[in-house]
């Protein structure tokens, strides 16, 4: 009796000093993003205004704005979600809901798993040799948004992938039921069911392609003037802040407000993300549910 009362007591014990360390794990986390958003915003909060937003660069960024830098960042942002999306997203379908046992299924994973490993570098290279010179795009901004789909291919299909078959086996056998076909499942139920696991490999991907410098300086270039067109070349916010802070006598300032433009434009389009795919899924699932539940 007394060694079971022991035993109850250190398992008590150990849960306080695993939770404790578990918040402590969490608050630092918050700390390290608290610290970095600070410094961000004092260091480049006081540069911040209108012009500087709507004019173009001058004096090799250390003058002027970062309108057409800003054009550039959209404008490869476009072309790498318009791309990956579709493939992403009927690719993690087919892993998820059609390759049940097949051995190509296996090979395309691994084969994502190694892109993903892949440094950006790498990725960089085989842009320029392929969408640069093979293709004959050079550098442009077409290049550099079909580069970053290459890299963010990985996270869009994974994430997506562990949603769908995160979805409860009760959903499948009741839309069978029903006589729902199985495009008609997927469509109404599973993609609906899966939007979070969608939101969060589009954050980690529009992440992901919002930080990239070394990829985007082999394929969509370093000049600061206006793109007119996916096939000019241009400089995007990473590779500016780069710039700045490597090659730009005086340029630091320059480079903090420019990161605080991009991580206020990272955290609009999560947000636009969020809000997209919820107005797209979730008062679909919302109704489905009530369906089922009746």
């Amino acid at each position: 009796m007394h060694s079971g009362l022991a035993l109850r007591c250190d398992c008590r014990w150990l849960d306080r000093v695993v939770q404790a360390l578990l918040w402590l794990l969490a608050a630092l986390v918050c700390g390290v993003f608290c610290w970095l958003l600070f410094d961000i915003v004092i260091e480049g909060g006081a540069g911040l205004s209108w012009s500087f937003l709507s004019q173009l660069p001058e004096d090799a960024g250390r003058a002027g704005g970062i309108v057409s830098i800003l054009v550039a960042t959209l404008a490869v942002l476009v072309v790498c979600l318009s791309v990956a999306l579709p493939i992403g997203l009927g690719t993690a379908i087919w892993l998820a809901e059609y390759s049940d046992h097949l051995t190509v299924a296996r090979w395309v994973r691994s084969s994502l798993q190694l892109l993903a490993g892949v440094p950006s570098i790498v990725i960089g290279l085989f842009g320029y040799a392929f969408f640069c010179r093979a293709l004959g795009f050079g550098y442009s901004l077409l290049a550099g948004g079909l580069t970053l789909a290459c890299m963010v291919l990985p996270l869009l299909v994974g994430a997506l992938e562990a949603g769908l078959r995160a979805v409860p086996e009760s959903l499948r056998q009741g839309a069978a039921a029903l006589g729902l076909s199985q495009a008609g499942t997927l469509l109404h139920l599973l993609l609906p069911a899966a939007a979070p696991a969608l939101i969060a490999g589009l954050i980690l991907s529009v992440g992901r392609a919002l930080a990239e410098t070394a990829a985007l300086l082999f394929t969509s270039g370093y000049v600061t003037r206006m793109p007119e067109s996916l096939a000019d070349s241009g400089r995007v916010l990473s590779v500016h802040i780069f710039d700045l802070t490597m090659n730009v006598a005086g340029g630091d300032h320059y480079a903090y407000t420019t990161a605080l433009v991009l991580l206020g434009l990272l955290c609009a389009i999560n947000a636009l993300a969020k809000l997209a795919v919820g107005v797209l899924f979730n008062g679909n699932a919302r109704r489905n549910e009530q369906v089922f539940s009746q």
